[in-house]
């Protein structure tokens, strides 16, 4: 079974690739989800509340706080990530090994910062959504509560879009339709044996 990374910067259309992928049928891993359900719960709480007391209520994370106090101490983010990290890499060999239970012939894993978080060595291959710098922007900008400095910040926490080009087996331009990326997706999946030419 190929494990695939599915990744790229903010605003590329990735989402989009990978509800494409999971509509051939092969298994998703969306690690923002599981970010999002870990800290809908205790667990999460338990993660959070050494750092950010003030972010943990009624066992649930209020990402908002943490965020804001991530923008006043940037420190803070590295500890928190380390653990957050550990927890979503846990959660992700365990939908590996149920994929390849399954058989299924390929697992994805949507990762936003799989070069940032060093990930890239836990797959087999990377695929790479991408689009040119004045379309990323002006999709991220039509965003609810996306503002040019919100853009900066997280566009400064990513690697840049040409080097993780530069480093994927597979680049998948999305500068033009939605259709277009889906039928370069299939061209994909079948040329690495995911699905068959049906």
């Amino acid at each position: 079974m190929l494990v695939i990374g599915l990744t790229g910067s903010i605003a590329m259309g990735k989402s989009e690739a990978a509800r494409y992928l999971a509509s051939l049928g092969l298994p998703i891993f969306d690690s923002d989800a599981e970010v999002h359900k870990l800290y809908e719960g205790e667990q999460g709480a338990q993660l959070i509340r050494p750092y950010v007391p003030e972010a943990t209520v009624n066992g649930k994370v209020d990402r908002k706080t943490v965020s804001d106090a991530v923008l006043k101490d940037p420190a803070l983010l590295l500890a928190l990530e380390k653990n957050v990290h550990a927890e979503i890499r846990q959660r992700r060999q365990h939908f590996i090994a149920q994929a390849e239970m399954t058989g299924a012939k390929a697992a994805i894993l949507d990762i936003p910062l799989l070069y940032e978080t060093g990930a890239e060595k836990d797959v087999d291959k990377v695929i790479v959504i991408s689009a040119p710098p004045e379309i990323q922007r002006l999709r991220a900008l039509a965003r609810p509560g996306m503002t040019e400095s919100r853009l900066a910040m997280i566009l400064a926490k990513q690697l840049p879009d040409v080097d993780k080009r530069a480093k994927a087996d597979a680049v998948i331009d999305n500068n033009s339709t939605l259709q277009q990326m889906q039928n370069n997706l299939h061209i994909l999946a079948v040329k690495w044996g995911l699905i068959s030419n049906a």
